[in-house]
């Protein structure tokens, strides 16, 4: 398979993910202060929304590196 058609299915796939799931979460962890031997840190969970916009751009990006791709060769 060629790099652009990897790409492009990356690219579709990811944009099919942002449009059902809408967003995601992680968790980042800080250290907040170290007392000697004790250290305090606190987890904090981020939620970053998916633009709709975000999702068809990338379906659309792909589906066009696709279609390129597959003239070329």
């Amino acid at each position: 398979m060629n790099v652009i058609k990897v790409v492009a299915a990356v690219l579709i796939l990811a944009g099919v993910f942002g449009l059902v799931y809408g967003r995601f979460s992680y968790t980042r962890e800080t250290q907040e202060a170290k007392l000697g031997p004790f250290e305090l840190s606190v987890k904090d969970t981020q939620t970053v929304n998916v633009p709709v916009w975000a999702g068809v751009g990338a379906i659309v990006a792909g589906g066009v590196l696709l279609l390129f791709a597959s003239r070329k060769s």
